[in-house]
C-alpha cells in the first residue's frame, strides 16, 4: 500500500525536469497510451467482425436444430408446434436436408438441398432479407422450384428461371444404390455472404424434397429463441423436456470452426499488441534506473530521517505506477475514440490514399464493423498497469538498498 507521503514524492520525481529523465518519462507514457490504444481498437474491431460472421450465419440458419437419434419414431410437425409454445422461443419449423448433386447442362455441383416451409420459415430465419432476387413465396408445396445461393447459381451458370436437375442418391430395399432425378425450376437467388450457404445451399419446398429424396431426407425442427446466446442453455433444457430419442444442437456447436478461428485471432492480436505494451513498461525500468541514480542523495537523506525501505520501495512504485495510470487513461480515451469512429476514419484513408481497404470484388464485408466491450478495454487498461507496476519492482527494490553513508559520503 503506497502512503501519501511516498506518492507525494514520487509525483516529484514524475515532474523531473532532468532532460533524459523527462524524455524517458513521456515516451513510456506514450508507449503505453498506444499500446492500449491499438489494443482495443483491434479488439473492437475483432468484435465487429465476430458480430458480423454471427449474424451473416444465423440470417440463414436457425438458433438450434433437433433431430431425431438413429432409429428413434420423430414426428416433425408435433415437435414444432411443442416447441413453439416454450418461453424464449419466437419460431419453430419443420425442415429436411438431404445431399444432391445439381445439374445444369455440362455443369454439375455438390450441395445441401433443404426443405422448408415458406410460410414459417420467417419466424427461424432471416432468409427472406437476403433474397438477392424472386421470392421465398415461391417454394410452395407442388412447386418444383428452388432457390439457390448466388454462388452456387454462378458455379452452375443459372439464372432465375432457368432450369436444374436434383440428383439425391437412395438406397433400395436391398441396400443397392438408387438415385432419384427431378427437375426444379431457378425461382429465386439468396446471397448472405459466407461461402458454406452461398456456394453450398439449395432451397426448395419441404413436401418437394421428402417426395423426392424420401426416407434419405434427415428431417428435424429449427428454432429460433429471442436472445441468441441463449441458445446452447435453453437448447439442452429443451431436449431433455421432450424426453430421450432426440439429438439437440445449437448455432455454438454447428458453427464452431469459424467462432474457434476467431477467437484464436483476438489471442494472438492480444499478445502480439501487448508486447507494445511491455516495451514501453521496460522503459519505465530505465527511467526508474535513472532517476534512482539522480536521487541516491535524497534517498540517503529520507532513509536518515527515518523513512524504512519500505518506504524507499513505495516511492519507486508510486512513479511506476502513476506513469501507468497516465499512460492507461491517456490509452483508453484515445482507443474508444477510434474504435467508435473507426469507419469514418477508415473512408478518409481510402479517398486521401486512393485505395480500398476491403474491394467488394473480393470481400464479402466491405466496411470495418466496430463492437467496444467493455470487459476488453477494462482489460487492457489492468493489463498495462499490471505490466507498468511490475517493471518498477527492479528499480524500486534497488533504490531500497541504497546505502545513506555510502551516498551522502562525499556530499
Amino acid at each position: 500500500m503506497i502512503r501519501p507521503l511516498e506518492l507525494f514524492v514520487a509525483l516529484r520525481y514524475v515532474r523531473s525536469r532532468a532532460t533524459g529523465v523527462a524524455l524517458i518519462t513521456w515516451l513510456s507514457v506514450i508507449g503505453i497510451a498506444l499500446g492500449v490504444a491499438a489494443l482495443i481498437v483491434i479488439l473492437s474491431i475483432m468484435n465487429g467482425f465476430e458480430a458480423e460472421l454471427r449474424e451473416r450465419l444465423l440470417s440463414l440458419s436457425a438458433h438450434a436444430t433437433l433431430t431425431p437419434a438413429a432409429g428413434a419414431a420423430f414426428d416433425a410437425e408435433a415437435v414444432a408446434a411443442r416447441v413453439a409454445r416454450e418461453p424464449g422461443v419466437i419460431g419453430a419449423a419443420p425442415f429436411a436436408e438431404a445431399q444432391a448433386l445439381l445439374v445444369h447442362g455440362d455443369r454439375m455441383e455438390a450441395a445441401t438441398v433443404r426443405g422448408v416451409d415458406p410460410a414459417r420459415e420467417g419466424g427461424v430465419s432471416l432468409l427472406a432479407g437476403a433474397m438477392v432476387t424472386g421470392d421465398l413465396e415461391a417454394l410452395g408445396a407442388g412447386s418444383q422450384a428452388v432457390v439457390l445461393g448466388r454462388g452456387l447459381a454462378v458455379q452452375l451458370g443459372v439464372t432465375t428461371g432457368d432450369e436444374v436437375m436434383v440428383l439425391v442418391p437412395t438406397t433400395g430395399p436391398a441396400g443397392e444404390l438408387s438415385p432419384r432425378l427431378r427437375a426444379f425450376t431457378v425461382a429465386g437467388l439468396f446471397e448472405v455472404g459466407t461461402p458454406d450457404h452461398d456456394s453450398g445451399l439449395a432451397l426448395v419446398a419441404l413436401g418437394d424434397l421428402r417426395a423426392l429424396a424420401g426416407e434419405g431426407a434427415a428431417n428435424g425442427v429449427r428454432v429460433r429463441y429471442a436472445d441468441v446466446f441463449a441458445a446452447p442453455r435453453a437448447t439442452a433444457a429443451l431436449a431433455a423436456a421432450l424426453g430421450g430419442g432426440l439429438v439437440a444442437r445449437d448455432w455454438t456447436v454447428e458453427n464452431a470452426v469459424y467462432f474457434r478461428a476467431i477467437r484464436l485471432e483476438k489471442t494472438m492480436m492480444t499478445v502480439l499488441l501487448l508486447l507494445i505494451v511491455a516495451v514501453a513498461s521496460f522503459s519505465i525500468v530505465a527511467n526508474l534506473v535513472m532517476v534512482v541514480r539522480a536521487k541516491r542523495t535524497d534517498i540517503a537523506i529520507l532513509r536518515t530521517l527515518g523513512l524504512a525501505p519500505r518506504g524507499i520501495v513505495g516511492i519507486f512504485l508510486g512513479e511506476g505506477t502513476v506513469i501507468g495510470w497516465a499512460g492507461a487513461i491517456l490509452g483508453v480515451g484515445l482507443g474508444l475514440l477510434l474504435a467508435t469512429y473507426v469507419e469514418p476514419i477508415a473512408q478518409f484513408l481510402q479517398r486521401a490514399l486512393r485505395f480500398e481497404i476491403f474491394s467488394a470484388d473480393v470481400y464479402y464485408v466491405t466496411r470495418i464493423p466496430s463492437q467496444i466491450e467493455l470487459g476488453d478495454v477494462l482489460g487492457a487498461a489492468v493489463l498495462a498497469l499490471v505490466l507498468a507496476l511490475a517493471a518498477t519492482l527492479y528499480p524500486a527494490r534497488r533504490a531500497a538498498r541504497t546505502e545513506p553513508a555510502e551516498a551522502l559520503r562525499y556530499e
